[in-house]
């Protein structure tokens, strides 16, 4: 009875889905949603500054993607364990989320039920997969058969900080602006765009940018 609740962090940059997600998981006993997150730079910040034993995060968020921000977070918060909530239901994605350390694979068409059995498997140390998706996803993951792309190969040589700048510039952020959330001068944010454009052999921003939506790391804009 005085079992201290699990504590969760939503990353969603859908306000619907993270109360939708809060009122399920607020209704089941032993779960308390501590923060909501609109992007993933924010949820780094949140997970700084509250420490929960959760996040259910998105991959395709402004600012940071999912993937980078569950990166981030599990390099600087170990015991944070991260379940991904999307729609996407790549290979590369889930192969690299498990390498990052993700503890579960979920996608939006799941139940309540499935949602709660991830974090409680994620309590345990244990992994859960969503059982939306197909077995060959499944058997390509365990089987460590990772077929990338020759494009996405390319991807895989950014650092971290060249991939933020990537997503940023691919949702139409100016170089300035870019330079100001990231808190470093136009210049530098100009050298990782050129290191970035060259490492993934693009001649013009445009490609870049379908590129990131082909990632879905970048909604298109309706």
């Amino acid at each position: 009875m005085g079992e201290r609740p699990i504590t969760i962090l939503l990353a969603d940059d859908h306000t619907i889905v993270r109360q939708g997600l809060a009122k399920v998981l607020e209704a089941e006993p032993g779960f308390h949603v501590v923060g909501e997150a609109r992007d993933g730079r924010e949820a780094i910040s949140q997970v700084e500054q509250i420490k929960p034993d959760i996040v259910i995060m998105d991959i395709t968020m402004p600012m940071l993607n999912g993937i980078e921000a569950t990166r981030q977070i599990k390099k600087a918060n170990r015991n944070t364990k991260i379940i991904i909530l999307s729609m996407h239901s790549h290979n590369r994605f889930i192969s690299e989320l498990f390498g990052l350390g993700a503890s579960g694979y979920l996608l939006k068409d799941s139940s309540g039920t499935d949602i709660v059995n991830a974090i409680n498997a994620a309590v345990k140390g244990d992994t859960f997969l969503s059982p939306s998706i197909s077995r060959q996803v499944i058997e390509d993951y365990v089987s460590l058969k990772r077929t990338k792309s020759s494009r996405e190969e390319l991807y895989g040589q950014l650092s971290n900080r060249e991939r933020e700048v990537f997503q940023m510039i691919a949702e139409g952020r100016s170089t300035k602006e870019v330079a100001d959330i990231l808190c470093v001068s136009v210049s530098t944010i100009k050298t990782h765009r050129s290191n970035i454009m060259e490492k993934l052999q693009m001649d013009n921003i445009s490609q870049l940018i379908h590129f990131a939506i082909e990632l879905g790391l970048v909604e298109i804009q309706s």
